[in-house]
């Protein structure tokens, strides 16, 4: 086959996927535009998720008349002017490809005023392809529209997720640079409601409440940390305050969001041995480092750095957030209690939780009585590959696991991952029409931060099919009024914003699936925890109910529930195999 020079605007678009993979993309390069045009505003309007509209606003300094046609002209950059330029870049923006790439899959309008002059100008172009310029009447500054995103390029418009997703990611995008920026004023305005919006007055208190709640926000713990010409400042979350997954870990480098695997790798080892595996920090941290030490000129989408020095800059993040850490943490106080013996606690303690109110004959056996365990095939015992034999209760060590004897030897059983079994179980079987709901004496009225308000908002049917009843009841805002009446002992707040950390639309598109995920993530939240002392009465009901799960070897997550240790297994650990 013969070789062939690409037509323009076929090279065009295949150059624009680099840049704009989805609208969350354009809105990123359109701000930093302006900050570079160094706007003291930043208003962003969305439409659909971003495919129909995304428009900027900004006062900045605006572009000349004669400028405007090089804007969706390939290379065309005021920001350098020669190759050794890259070497000390000090602006976001200098590749002279962003705006070339987002006219090229888009109907683009670009309108701006420069200071000193009596009107502005319009430039409309589609596809790439200049239609207008016009003069007309605008304030100092520019603004850019963006409609009809991908129209030309079907295969990407037919990969872009839902519209709740995409806005999602451009909440989280403007949520990362008005606070990176904030002596800046952002304003974010999504199908018409304001999301997002900020004062300029560089207080990151009230920007952080505004994503994560006052109560949350006032956790964070502020660092600030240099060294020679390195500096790193911004924020981390105290050792209580987690996430399920590593997305709300933020780097900028000199003003510049990246994504960069080190530095998540140099936060995570400062919190090593402090937060539970599976569980990641939110930080927002700010790094200068001087412009030569480091090569921006990586890739189309300006996210990606080299460091000359990379270890240099881990050993940095991780000192200045371990210090951080160490400083606010206090020893915590070890108390032996959890060796105390079980005889010497109350019958009854009260944990919070219940386990299962119907346990049949099982409830009634002796569990103290090796021969109502007995089985004819004892010296044979049969294979269990998924279900688990009856086993008799011994008891519960280091408050976290509990002891059991079965007929082919012993078993060690996580408290935690089988009650997540049992509730699971408990839930599935009770869910849809015939779900039994615990109406709350009063309505409970609650605050979620955007994320959560959005993600809720999305999945309220679902939440409601479950057996809660949850309502909306302003901006943020919503009212309980039940909740499944398997959780009725527990706090209904906490149960749906831990249900709300765990939802992700992406990943679980089916309903089903997305009830699966909820009920899952609840039943983790409910469940006891190791650590907790659980009585005789408590032990012994939680061993029958895991008796009667379908699947009792492993969690709704997957992780095992038990350890089982064949009597083969501990006579050859002890050295009688082969002494007889």
């Amino acid at each position: 086959m013969a070789i062939k020079i690409l037509a323009a605007d076929v090279a065009a678009k295949i150059a624009a996927g680099e840049v704009v993979e989805r609208p969350a993309s354009v809105v990123k390069e359109l701000i930093e535009n302006s900050i570079d045009a160094s706007a003291r505003e930043i208003k962003i309007l969305i439409e659909e998720g971003g495919k129909k509209l995304i428009e900027v606003k900004d006062n900045g300094e605006g572009i000349s008349g004669e400028d405007l046609p090089l804007t969706i002209e390939r290379y065309a950059t005021s920001k350098i002017e020669s190759a050794d330029d890259l070497s000390h870049v000090h602006t976001l923006g200098f590749r002279g490809e962003a705006l070339a790439s987002i006219a090229s899959v888009s109907n683009m309008t670009i309108g701006s005023r420069v200071v000193n002059s009596d009107h502005g100008n319009r430039i409309s172009s589609q596809g790439g392809v200049i239609k207008q310029i016009d003069p007309v009447g605008i304030l100092i500054g520019t603004v850019i529209r963006v409609e009809n995103l991908f129209f030309n390029t079907p295969a990407r418009l037919k990969f872009l997720k839902q519209e709740i997703s995409e806005r999602r990611q451009i909440l989280a995008l403007v949520f990362r640079y008005s606070l990176a920026y904030s002596q800046k004023k952002f304003q974010l305005v999504m199908e018409g409601k304001p999301v997002l919006t900020t004062s300029g007055d560089g207080k990151h208190l009230a920007i952080l409440g505004q994503m994560y709640g006052f109560n949350d926000a006032k956790l964070f713990l502020p660092v600030d940390f240099n060294e020679e010409l390195l500096g790193v400042r911004g924020f981390i979350s105290p050792i209580g305050l987690n996430r399920s997954n590593r997305k709300e870990m933020t780097f900028f480098v000199n003003g510049r969001w990246i994504q960069d695997v080190s530095l998540s790798s140099a936060l995570l080892q400062a919190y090593h041995t402090l937060l539970m595996v599976g569980r990641f920090p939110i930080a927002a941290l700010f790094l200068n480092v001087p412009p030569e030490e480091i090569d921006v000129n990586v890739h189309p989408a300006k996210t990606e750095i080299r460091f000359s020095n990379s270890n240099r800059i881990f050993s940095l993040v991780q000192r200045a957030v371990r210090r951080t850490l160490l400083k606010d943490s206090s020893p915590s106080a070890f108390s032996p209690k959890i060796w105390q013996t079980f005889n010497s606690l109350p019958k009854k303690i009260e944990t919070g939780w219940e386990m299962a109110s119907d346990i049949g004959d099982k409830q009634k056996m002796d569990f103290n009585d090796p021969s109502s365990r007995t089985s004819d095939n004892e010296k044979n015992p049969p294979i269990f590959l998924t279900g688990i034999p009856l086993l008799r209760l011994i008891g519960q060590i280091g408050a976290t696991y509990l002891v059991a004897e079965g007929p082919d030897g012993l078993y060690l059983i996580d408290q935690h991952a089988a009650h997540e079994r049992v509730l699971y179980d408990q839930f599935t079987k009770q869910t849809g029409s015939a779900t039994v709901k615990q109406f709350l004496l009063e309505p409970i009225t609650f605050y979620l931060n955007l994320n959560e308000s959005h993600t809720l908002t999305t999945n309220l049917p679902i939440f409601n099919i479950l057996g809660f009843d949850i309502s909306e009841f302003g901006t943020q805002t919503f009212r309980i009024r039940a909740i499944p009446a398997l959780f009725s002992k527990n706090e209904p707040v906490s149960i749906i914003k831990s249900a709300l950390e765990e939802i992700e639309e992406d990943e679980s598109p089916l309903k089903d699936q997305k009830e699966k995920m909820i009920i899952a993530r609840i039943c983790k939240k409910m469940a006891v925890k190791s650590g907790q002392i659980l009585s005789t009465e408590e032990q012994h009901i939680l061993l029958s109910n895991l008796e009667a799960c379908e699947s009792p070897r492993t969690c709704p997550h997957g992780r095992p529930t038990m350890i089982h240790l064949s009597v083969d297994l501990l006579e050859s650990q002890f050295g009688r195999r082969g002494s007889r």
